[in-house]
């Protein structure tokens, strides 16, 4: 447990990656809402068709699928599918006292990838550049969690 603290300068990193991708993951899911109260659709359930606060005049065609609203809906269930993996491998890298430059290539490295990711899928690049950003976060993943089961099965 003292590898858990603030004064542990790789639970430093884990920290501040980790807070930077639960900001992203929850401010997407903000920007969803945000779209859909913009353009007044995007709506994906039949009930969310009554009258409430903020849609005073329901339409059928709010449950239309809206490029604009889904698009940020796409990010947030991409989010959803990668940054929880990486909370969980970072907490265990963090366990195994790797060093400190490794650390912060692989965490910061994830943070940039799936930021840049997000900028890649807002401004409509092709599948290749976002699956590069993507592939290089998951291979970052994928390698904390095989240098885990090596540290711990090797000692």
């Amino acid at each position: 447990m003292d590898l858990l603290n603030l004064e542990n300068p790789v639970f430093e990193v884990y920290v501040v990656a980790g807070a930077i991708m639960a900001l992203k993951l929850m401010l997407q899911g903000w920007m969803t809402v945000y779209r859909m109260v913009k353009s007044d659709s995007g709506l994906v359930s039949p009930e969310d068709l009554q009258v409430g606060l903020i849609n005073k005049s329901p339409d059928p065609s709010q449950l239309d699928v809206n490029d604009y609203v889904d698009r940020s809906r796409r990010m947030h269930r991409n989010d959803l599918e990668n940054i929880p993996a990486f909370w969980a491998v970072g907490l265990l890298f963090v366990a195994v006292d790797p060093v400190l430059w490794l650390t912060k290539t692989m965490m910061y490295g994830f943070v940039l990838n799936r930021l840049a990711h997000s900028v890649a899928y807002m401004t409509k690049q092709t599948h290749e550049v976002r699956a590069t950003f993507y592939t290089f976060g998951s291979l970052i993943v994928i390698y904390m969690a095989c240098h885990v089961l090596w540290v711990v099965l090797m000692t």
